[in-house]
Parts: structure tokens; sequence; C-alpha cells
């Protein structure tokens, strides 16, 4: 069963910095890609970053968060990253972590993200 935990989030000030996690089971977790998606009430699901499997040579990155977010992976750990620096209140929203396998996209919980003074 494939699943999906993502931690890390929490309440920040604006120009602050927080690593979210996300340990994935289930699945050789080296042998998928992973992504990051982030949603505000509201409003569609936005994709923030991607990695690609093995050894997650290729990154891309959402124009709105490049420069200033980091995805990264430990396949030893089963574990995707990302560092979120320089937050703005824009940044503000639950934070998703997502694979897919067979065609099929699973996701996590999500982790809420809170940028304000």
């Amino acid at each position: 069963q494939v699943r999906l935990v993502e931690s890390g989030g929490g309440l920040v000030e604006p120009g602050g910095s927080l690593r979210l996690s996300c340990v994935g089971s289930g699945f050789p977790f080296n042998q998928n890609v992973m992504y990051w998606y982030r949603q505000v009430p509201g409003k569609e699901r936005e994709r923030v970053a991607l990695i690609s499997n093995a050894g997650g040579g290729y990154k891309d990155y959402a124009n709105s968060v490049k420069g200033r977010f980091a995805i990264s992976r430990d396949n030893a750990k089963n574990t995707v990253y990302l560092q979120m620096n320089s937050l703005e209140p824009e940044d503000t929203a639950v934070y998703y972590c997502r694979t897919t396998r067979s065609g099929v996209e699973y996701w996590g919980q999500g982790t809420q993200v809170t940028v304000s003074s």
C-alpha cells in the first residue's frame, strides 16, 4: 500500500525558513519521481517542485519559488525534502507530497505552512 506522510509545516515569519519532509512507503521509492504541490483554499493545487527518480539529477520549480525553494531526496530514508527559504505570506498554503505508480497518483495528507508576522 502506497503511503506518503508529510511533516515540517508550521508558522514562520516572513523571510524565515522551513524544511518539509515526506516519507514514502509501499513502493520502490528510488524509482519514483517525487513532487511537492501546494493549495490555498478556493484555488487549484499548484505544483511547486519535482525531482527525478534515482539520483534526483533533474529538478524543476514553479517560477514563484525559483531561487528560494530547493527539493532534494534521500533514497536511503525514503524521504523527499523541500527546503523553503525567504518565505513570503504568499507561500501560505497546505503543502502536499505526490507520486504516481502504474498510472495512479498518490497524495499525502498535507502539512500546513503559514507565513505571517
